[in-house]
């Protein structure tokens, strides 16, 4: 057969294979391998074969192929073909020795020198290494060994930033700190040209920075612009991932009915954005929404029904109508088909908690901070559960490790002054409460005027009287209906008052010790003073 004849049958292939047609894919390029027994070819009837789901066989094919081991393309394949069949260690062996360090920069495992994976600058394909590393750091993944995992992850996206899936993996699993992800991105080499998705990238990392800053990375990806065609300019501005991203950010700061505004139109738009209808779910649960996640549970058991998310959906459902152990039951199910779910873990501990069963919720939490290091509601969430059993030193190590895990989440510091307030430190309270304040990333909502109400509660304890009173106010101009808030101020005015009462009888019988008149009315003040017994009744919020 002539060469020109070969090569229309390759073109046969090709096109099979953009059409989806794998068994006629699988066909002709059986024909052409037996044909010209080309390497080239080979690996074109491996790639059929492996599209078409014959696993096992585009395998044996490359394995029994000479230059497997020579060749990264066939090799990759190769390892490809054995992660369908679940078979980790093999694919290991297949993918060959390295060593990689945390910082993802890899070892030559036989002489224990770097091994560069710089590509052509015009070259836009992954890099073959990257996809490598990546596929490393799955079979480690798979292997329940999250170190290594992490390791390799790194390092397939320092190899080739364009290897989304090593960062999505990262994110997504909580493998490393805010600090780490901030400090991996700025490490990342960007070609010029894609100065957009180092901006997109910072977009998807935890967003703890002051509002202006995140509004900032958004205004300027959604000035980023390009033409099509000579058509008019297009920009990312209603780009559903970066919209997603945003309504992530909307729930972070606790706008919770602007989250949800915002995802319900994300999702009017693309209805099976997953990351976005997570964001959704978390809004609804928030808002109380229960009618929403009855819907949004129904539609996704129906239309994912293997997915983590489904379950959790239904969960929440559940959770939000209070009915704990059918919510724990679906958070488990969650865990079940997906062990890296992190919303699923920190549900079925809260589902426990909820109602007060303390050893299983910190079971659960403790489960969820060993799976996921860089995330640290767990780790928070045990600080609580000791708190609530007023361990309060205990509380206090585990909201010190979520603040080390995460220093700019405001929630940390409130809870590290509520358990200086209870462990009588109130100048620390008072530091940890003015934090709080400082890290809130927007200006101050209804949600966090619990917290305002704590400051002044603290300044109360100091007898700062009129900053007590200060906040207190302060507190009511977020929201006028917490009984808190007024019981407090009408405390402290009396208080203070109840101070300026003192001094002056104190200074009439430094004048005259033997005055009748003011000896009885002092009497009377403190014997006032000692039944009302207020303090005790002015809790934090």
């Amino acid at each position: 057969m002539r060469e020109e004849e070969i090569e229309k049958i390759r073109g046969v292939v090709r096109d099979c294979v953009s059409k989806h047609l794998y068994s006629s894919a699988i066909f002709f390029a059986d024909k052409v391998a037996a044909l010209t027994n080309d390497p080239a070819d080979i690996y074109m009837q491996a790639q059929a074969l492996f599209l078409g789901r014959h696993y096992r066989r585009a395998f044996h094919l490359l394995n029994a192929s000479k230059i497997v081991l020579r060749d990264l393309r066939f090799r990759y394949l190769a390892a490809k073909c054995l992660e369908e069949l679940k078979e980790w260690d093999q694919c290991l062996l297949m993918l060959g020795d390295a060593k990689v360090d945390e910082d993802g920069i890899v070892y030559d495992a036989k002489d224990g020198s770097v091994i560069d994976f710089d590509k052509d600058a015009e070259d836009r394909e992954i890099n073959i290494s990257s996809a490598i590393c990546f596929l490393r750091g799955k079979a480690y993944g798979a292997l329940q060994n999250r170190s290594q995992a992490r390791q390799w992850y790194k390092a397939a996206i320092k190899a080739d930033p364009l290897c989304y899936e090593a960062l999505e993996c990262l994110i997504e699993s909580h493998m490393l700190t805010s600090e780490e992800e901030s400090s991996l991105l700025s490490s990342l080499q960007f070609s010029p040209e894609d100065g957009w998705l180092s901006s997109f990238y910072s977009c998807l990392i935890k967003k703890y920075d002051i509002q202006s800053t995140i509004d900032a990375k958004f205004k300027k990806l959604e000035n980023e612009s390009g033409s099509v065609s000579g058509s008019s300019m297009i920009t990312l501005a209603n780009n559903t991932d970066l919209l997603a991203c945003k309504a992530e950010y909307y729930h972070q700061c606790c706008e919770y009915q602007k989250c949800f505004e915002l995802t319900s139109a994300l999702l009017e738009k693309d209805p099976f954005h997953l990351k976005c209808t997570l964001v959704h779910l978390a809004a609804a649960m928030e808002l109380g929404n229960s009618n929403e996640l009855y819907l949004m549970a129904c539609n996704l058991v129906k239309d994912y029904p293997s997915k983590a998310l489904s379950w959790f959906a239904v969960g929440c459902y559940y959770y939000c109508i209070k009915k704990y152990a059918e919510a724990r039951r679906y958070f488990s199910k969650a865990t079940s088909i997906d062990g890296s779910f992190s919303p699923a873990w920190i549900g079925y501990g809260n589902s426990f908690a909820s109602q007060e069963e303390g050893d299983q919720a910190m079971s659960a939490y403790r489960t969820a901070a060993r799976l996921f290091p860089g995330c640290h509601l767990p780790t928070l969430y045990i600080g609580m559960e000791y708190m609530r059993t007023h361990s309060y030193k205990l509380a206090d190590q585990f909201f010190m490790q979520a603040k080390a895990i995460c220093p700019s989440d405001p929630l940390v510091y409130n809870e590290l002054g509520v358990v200086a307030y209870h462990m009588k430190e109130y100048d620390e309270a008072v530091r940890w409460f003015k934090k709080t304040l400082s890290h809130i990333p927007s200006a101050l909502t209804e949600t966090w005027e619990p917290t305002v109400v704590n400051l002044a509660h603290a300044y109360r304890k100091q007898r700062n009287y009129h900053e007590a009173i200060s906040y207190y106010e302060k507190a009511l101009t977020l929201s006028t209906k917490s009984l808190s808030t007024y019981s407090g101020l009408a405390y402290t005015y009396h208080l203070q008052v109840f101070n300026v009462l003192l001094n002056v009888y104190f200074q009439a019988l430094w004048l005259k010790p033997d005055d009748q008149f003011c000896t009885e009315m002092l009497n009377v003040a403190l014997m006032d003073e000692c039944q009302t017994g207020v303090d005790a009744k002015v809790e934090l919020c």
